[in-house]
């Protein structure tokens, strides 16, 4: 195994640099993005070549749901296939990226609003891994997790993004990590490679006007937005991520779309890059 002290260089001099580090929402879909060739891990591999190289990558996934919060703080986060029903090639992947201790206890110092905990037992689950390791194949970059507080609410998250502005300047890639519309229960698979109901392309507009015009207050009250809201969110733990991703932009910042795609009627791949 690659010793810790290879990937050093990645973190140990985590100050300020003379730009500032895009941030993404990116739309992970089935789990099977992680290991096909396909149009979305394209383009997530096209992605990290746009982008400079980061010191580190912080993801908040969709799948790590805790009460508080916490981040991951161990040497080598282990790889977590969580999911179930899927070809024993997806459960034989490994990514076996570092993590960086320190880094972690930094971002949780940002956190002044609530009291971050350091974990050493989650590690990288599909929210995360399916993307990364397509966008950086050799695991030569470390990649953190923070978890989502169930108990808290949009603008709770919203305004916690905030906080870890500053980790933009040092060199830190943030990845929101979900889904705007995922109604899996509402699935139809003769749409499984493209296409949506009507309600999912009225809403996916909806949400890329809010985001495209920087109007955030009603996508974190996307309770709001009518019927089509609630059928695009029926649990928030795949909309959450993007307020972490909407949280972090900067005044003057651009949003732009990347994978933007209904699949199997309710669900969209729809992306977001924020910044340069």
């Amino acid at each position: 195994m690659t010793t810790l002290s290879a990937f050093r260089k990645f973190t140990e001099d985590l100050t300020p640099q003379d730009y500032t580090m895009p941030v993404l929402f990116i739309g992970h879909g089935s789990p099977m993005n992680g290991i096909e060739d396909n149009e979305f891990s394209q383009r997530w591999k096209k992605m990290a070549q746009e982008i400079p190289v980061p010191k580190a990558v912080l993801v908040v996934s969709a799948h790590w749901f805790t009460k508080g919060t916490r981040i991951t703080a161990m040497d080598f986060p282990q790889t977590i296939h969580d999911f179930g029903g899927f070809p024993r090639e997806l459960f034989a992947v490994q990514y076996p990226s570092p993590g960086d201790a320190d880094l972690a206890k930094e971002a949780a110092a940002l956190i002044t609003t609530t009291q971050v905990e350091l974990d050493h037992d989650w590690g990288l689950d599909h929210g995360t891994w399916t993307i990364i390791r397509h966008m950086y194949p050799e695991a030569n970059v470390p990649v953190l997790q923070l978890s989502i507080d169930y108990t808290k609410g949009p603008q709770y998250h919203y305004d916690l993004a905030r906080e870890l502005t500053k980790l933009r300047k040092k060199g830190v890639l943030i990845v929101g990590s979900g889904n705007m519309v995922h109604n899996l229960r509402m699935m139809d698979w003769s749409m499984i490679n493209g296409g949506g109901y009507d309600w999912t392309q009225t809403i996916n507009e909806k949400f890329k006007d809010l985001i495209s015009t920087r109007d955030h207050q009603p996508l974190i009250n996307y309770q709001t937005l009518g019927k089509e809201a609630l059928l695009a969110i029926p649990t928030v733990e795949h909309y959450l991520p993007l307020m972490y991703t909407l949280g972090l932009q900067g005044k003057e910042e651009e949003a732009t779309f990347f994978n933007d795609k209904m699949v199997g009627g309710s669900l969209t791949m729809t992306s977001v890059k924020i910044g340069a």
